[in-house]
């Protein structure tokens, strides 16, 4: 990880406003890019919406959009906003209060993004999603990603949030929250890039009780090892989320093959960011990005149960690129058929990789520790690979 800039970084390399050549280049070839706003930013004081800042994002949105990039936003504020225009003062905590709040924000919400861009001759389209509509099954998950397309195609810039007004899980566990909401909606519309802008100037590298402390980390790649180190909450009153989920979301798409900046929603521009100015903290992939399909296995897609594996088998799948075989298997959890995604777990009980079986789990049991000659005459059939490796996910570390 690196020192990088934005207020208190210090000065050097990583001064403010000063381009990265690395990230000129990065930024150089982002196409399609989600932008996250969150709840402390949309929210002004009293809960109001801050149409001052809603208003320059949205001017920023359609300046890139007039230079051939695509925009996403994902944006909380709706629970903040009902809450301002109920005029409550604590956040609810019942289920049904609210998404009662966030159905009467959300039209304000929506209201505030559509008169502004009315302004510039844009249109937008409110897409309102939950869990099951972005981790579900295959056809749904093909669905929304056309959808995206056709918007895009029309010129439209999709308004994103979570579908809080009729969600029957309280409404931080039917995603995670909207940063990792905002994480799903560019891996499936494969964006190379999702800025997440709150109220924090990036990633620091340390946090203590009275906040974060020390210099902006400029950049963080995909293998740095220290990154679990400094996970810290925010202080944020109206955020359900924190730096924990900013860093989750970062880490899937880095598995993805795509980047992520944090940054502060009143100190930088979607500009900066885009013209590769140090600003925030960046995190960058390690590995080649991934297809649509892969994507879906391994990061949009609910698994049915899992099979643990012996240590040569995790590492063959770690290291070289390989299919499972049978005789990497140590046991099955869970019931599970064929086609099914599940996940590859070590002996430690640790995800390695997730794909698509094979073989159905009361199968894998028969054949579990057998070679092939063995397998081929306990199933009276020829062997195969328990998971292959076009449907095969390395997912270890995606996840905090």
């Amino acid at each position: 990880m690196t020192p990088g800039a934005g207020k208190g970084a210090g000065k050097g390399p990583g001064k403010k406003g000063r381009p990265a050549g690395n990230r000129q280049e990065c930024m150089a070839r982002v196409k399609r890019v989600v932008v996250k706003i969150g709840s402390s930013s949309v929210a002004g004081s009293g809960n109001k919406l801050d149409r001052r800042l809603l208003g320059r994002l949205v001017s920023e949105v359609v300046e890139l959009r007039e230079g051939g990039t695509e925009v996403a936003i994902v944006s909380s504020g709706a629970v903040a906003a009902g809450m301002g225009r109920l005029q409550i003062a604590q956040r609810p905590r019942s289920v049904s209060k609210l998404q009662a709040t966030a159905a009467v924000g959300q039209s304000l919400l929506m209201g505030v993004y559509e008169g502004f861009f009315r302004r510039h001759g844009v249109p937008v389209g409110q897409v309102l999603l939950t869990a099951e509509d972005i981790l579900g099954n295959r056809q749904r998950y093909v669905n929304l990603r056309n959808t995206f397309r056709e918007l895009f195609a029309h010129g439209v810039v999709p308004v994103i949030n979570e579908n809080d007004s009729v969600a029957v899980a309280e409404l931080k566990r039917s995603i995670g929250e909207n940063d990792m909401l905002a994480a799903y909606v560019a891996n499936l519309i494969r964006a190379e890039l999702l800025v997440v802008l709150s109220d924090v100037d990036g990633l620091y590298p340390d946090y203590g009780a009275s906040g974060p402390m020390g210099q902006v980390i400029g950049e963080v790649g995909a293998d740095d090892a220290d990154i679990d180190k400094v996970i810290g909450r925010s202080n944020s009153k109206m955020g359900s989320g924190g730096m924990a989920t900013k860093l989750r979301a970062a880490r899937l798409l880095m598995a993805c093959g795509e980047m992520t900046v944090i940054a502060h929603a009143r100190k930088h521009s979607l500009g900066q960011i885009l013209a590769g100015e140090r600003v925030g903290t960046l995190f960058t992939p390690s590995r080649k990005r991934l297809g649509s399909r892969k994507r879906w296995i391994g990061y949009a897609s609910p698994t049915r149960g899992s099979v643990v594996v012996d240590r040569g088998a995790e590492r063959a799948i770690r290291e070289r690129g390989k299919s499972l075989l049978p005789v990497g298997v140590v046991t099955c959890k869970g019931e599970f058929g064929i086609g099914d995604v599940v996940r590859i777990e070590s002996c430690n009980n640790a995800e390695v990789a997730r794909g698509l079986s094979r073989y159905a789990s009361e199968d894998i049991e028969r054949i579990r520790g057998k070679n092939s000659g063995q397998v081929e005459r306990i199933l009276g059939r020829p062997a195969l690979a328990v998971i292959h490796r076009d449907d095969l996910v390395v997912t270890a570390g995606a996840f905090l």
